[in-house]
């Protein structure tokens, strides 16, 4: 297992990353990395809330962690300090013992200059999950965090 740190800007407050975090619309609407397509199937946006979600490949070559194109993972909220940082377990929904086990995902949110600089560190991700793919599909969503906030801020 190993761990990533991913980070990116956003014009807009605090605050308003934070609401997006914990928010299930704006959830399906940006931590999806591109080509793929997001569904809530449940959402608790509050300390010990459960959630489970499902990213979907928009075309058939993309293979799944889960069944043939589509990546489900539940888990809860650990950790939330308001509009500073939120603190979840994800388990994959897998048969493979490969990508079995829990991980942890922390997101920090720091003041800057016209805005938030947000920092997902990922821990105990499975070896098979290659890092670049976790990295990328990380910054991909950040950037729709980006792109949803700083239009609803304007």
């Amino acid at each position: 297992m190993y761990s990533t740190r991913v980070s990116w800007h956003v014009n807009a407050s605090r605050s308003a990353v934070y609401r997006a975090l914990l928010d299930a619309d704006a959830i399906a609407k940006w931590r999806v990395p591109d080509g793929m397509t997001a569904h809530v199937h449940e959402f608790e946006g509050r300390e010990g809330g459960a959630f489970r979600l499902s990213l979907t490949y928009d075309v058939p070559t993309g293979t799944g962690k889960s069944d043939a194109h589509t990546d489900t993972y539940h888990g809860h909220f650990v950790k939330l300090v308001p509009d500073q940082q939120v603190v979840e377990e994800v388990e994959f929904e897998t048969d493979d013992p490969a990508l079995r086990g829990t991980m942890t995902m922390t997101t920090t949110l720091t003041d800057t200059d016209g805005g938030t600089d947000v920092l997902v560190v990922h821990e105990g991700i499975p070896d098979v999950v290659p890092a670049a793919d976790n990295e990328t599909g990380t910054r991909m969503a950040l950037v729709n965090l980006a792109r949803l906030v700083e239009a609803e801020s304007r």
